[in-house]
């Protein structure tokens, strides 16, 4: 199954994007093959840009979204709630013609310094992915709290819990695509 991966921060050391790419490297396992999508030029949402010609980073995400069998967001919490970058390159995905997520099955996770390991963007995700009519896997939930001491300086994954349940989170979202069709 092919995944697309999305992170939903920009910044070089995000442990957001190392959190992806642990689970690009834990995929295989699943029978899932994950790439990363980036959304560093998806440009700020302005109807009246999209209404004279959608731009091509816009145009070529949505075909890798398209072309997804399912896809893992990966996102920090910003003020308890969605990424201004991430938000961004949603409200751009919604929009016509044929927004990709349109029953599109989609995994969540999250990486934070603090102690709720990104709750309440995940919840705040799950609506917007209602109204894109997408399918969110339910369970597992990936909170990664406390981020900082579960990778190593290499940007790599240490931490052995949150791998396994990394590992079930992609077992989870290859189910839900089965089941959906």
């Amino acid at each position: 199954m092919k995944v697309l991966g999305i992170s939903g921060s920009l910044r070089k050391g995000s442990y957001n994007s190392m959190a992806l790419r642990a689970a690009q490297k834990l995929a295989p396992a699943a029978g899932v093959e994950i790439s990363i999508a980036d959304i560093s030029s998806i440009p700020l949402y302005n109807d009246d840009v999209r209404a004279a010609a959608e731009p091509a980073a816009v145009t070529a995400l949505k075909a890798q979204v398209r072309a997804a069998d399912a896809v893992l967001i990966v996102t920090p919490e910003y003020n308890f709630s969605i990424p201004g970058v991430l938000k961004n390159t949603l409200d751009w995905l919604s929009r016509p013609p044929q927004p990709p997520f349109d029953g599109k099955v989609v995994a969540i996770m999250g990486a934070s310094p603090g102690q709720v390991g990104t709750a309440r963007v995940q919840y705040h995700l799950r609506q917007v992915m209602v109204f894109m009519n997408a399918f969110v896997v339910n369970k597992p939930e990936v909170f990664i709290n406390h981020c900082a001491g579960k990778f190593n300086e290499q940007g790599e994954l240490t931490d052995e819990a949150t791998a396994k349940v990394i590992g079930e989170l992609l077992v989870a979202l290859r189910n839900l695509k089965t089941r959906v069709g």
